[in-house]
């Protein structure tokens, strides 16, 4: 198995109409990759405010990679971007 590394984005502010538009492009994203584990947005007060997504790539500059293709990021969606190793304890 390859390393794990969490991908954690915290959107700009009012960037939800850019998180909406941008979405088929991030699912297909994900799905021709084919490193994503688990995903999905980070929430506060009930309202989409960034995304976590854990990736199984080969190295840190894989993962770096993938989190610099991704159309949400490409198209201005995230106020920051870190990517860190992570690893699974539990689940």
């Amino acid at each position: 198995m390859m390393p794990l590394y969490a991908v954690i984005c915290k959107d700009k502010e009012g960037a939800l109409p850019i998180r909406q538009e941008n979405r088929p492009a991030h699912l297909d994203y994900i799905n021709e990759t084919g490193i994503v584990m688990l995903g999905g947005p980070l929430m506060e007060d009930g309202k989409m405010c960034g995304s976590l997504v854990i990736l199984e790539a080969p190295d840190l500059d894989a993962a770096k990679a993938w989190a610099a293709g991704d159309p949400y990021g490409k198209a201005g969606l995230f106020e920051s971007v870190s990517v860190t190793e992570w690893k699974k304890v539990i689940g």
